[in-house]
């Protein structure tokens, strides 16, 4: 071999272990990782997570993330156990020992104690301490998640980046993403377009999911089309801030309902029948058609264990035998 061959060899080994090891040095630790708040590095795998969203613990546990800790909403409500923890992970919170800190109000004291080297907040809904980042900051890497705007599967794929669980997220999105493929297929869907929606008990507010939501996500991947209320009806997204629900009340519900079909998250047969017996909805052709379906109590927030749930329930529902 000339001296042309072998120096053009050895520089093409020297780009080769370069590129190595910057590719393992990205994948590796310190890393840096976005989050609706801003970058925020991590020196290496977190080992002591504190959840102060309930709505985000279920997707830390799905990936076998290190979550020691988590805020709780109401206890022993129909969607939580006796631990404030939603129902769809109870089981799993339990086998992990996961400790409650609190209930609603998030405490900085009670994070504090708990030692935490990563501490997850959402950036929405009322599960969030995004008044308290800064002072959080000063505990520990504090890193801000926005799931309004996502699916689940996001929502498990920026947690698996900044858990160092990349691979156990891939795992159960790919396993999810099969099984709903397989859904499609086989699925007869009910008159198109669905208000998919969440029925606040006697229906004088009701919060319907759109586009971004991650239950309108996982619809639209099915095949469903949403039914959003006219222009003048969608002022009501929580003040601007949220963008997974359109909030609606009043006499013009029946009308702001523009779906042939109701999806009923959050809810039971019970809550199908408190919409099949309202008044305001009684000549609505969803109605006087029978097509209100309940998607289960547990789908108030989706993670992978409610959006496993929820795929069981469509399929049962919509699938010919």
């Amino acid at each position: 071999m000339n001296k042309c061959g072998l120096w053009g060899m050895v520089a093409l080994l020297f780009i080769f272990q370069t590129f190595t090891s910057v590719a393992r040095a990205e994948q590796g630790w310190p890393r840096t990782v976005q989050g609706a708040n801003g970058a925020v590095t991590l020196q290496q795998p977190p080992q002591r997570i504190v959840s102060t969203s309930v709505t985000l613990t279920g997707s830390l546990l799905a990936i076998d993330a290190p979550v020691v800790a988590s805020g709780a909403t109401a206890p022993n409500s129909h969607l939580a156990d006796g631990q404030g923890f939603f129902r769809q992970w109870s089981e799993v919170a339990q086998q992990r020992h996961l400790k409650r800190l609190y209930i609603g109000e998030p405490s900085a004291e009670a994070i504090a104690a708990e030692a935490p080297d990563l501490i997850i907040v959402s950036a929405t809904g009322n599960d969030s301490a995004i008044k308290l980042v800064s002072q959080l900051s000063a505990i520990a890497p504090t890193l801000v998640i926005n799931y309004d705007d996502k699916s689940w599967q996001e929502v498990v794929a920026e947690l698996g980046r900044a858990t160092g669980h990349e691979a156990q997220a891939a795992q159960r999105v790919q396993a999810f993403d099969a099984r709903e493929a397989a859904l499609k297929k086989a699925i007869t869907l009910p008159p198109q377009p669905v208000s998919a929606m969440v029925w606040n008990g006697d229906g004088r507010a009701v919060n319907v999911w759109t586009g971004a939501s991650a239950q309108g996500k996982l619809l639209q991947q099915l095949g469903f089309t949403l039914a959003l209320p006219p222009a003048d009806a969608q002022q009501g997204h929580s003040m601007g801030q949220r963008k997974d629900i359109i909030q609606l009340s009043g006499e013009n519900l029946a009308t702001n309902l523009t779906g042939k079909t109701f999806l009923l998250f959050a809810g039971d047969d019970k809550t199908a029948q408190s919409v099949l017996s309202n008044p305001f909805l009684a000549h609505h052709a969803a109605v006087t058609n029978h097509q209100v379906y309940a998607l289960g109590i547990d789908t108030f927030r989706l993670d992978y264990y409610s959006a496993s749930n929820l795929l069981a329930r469509l399929e049962k529902l919509f699938v010919k035998s």
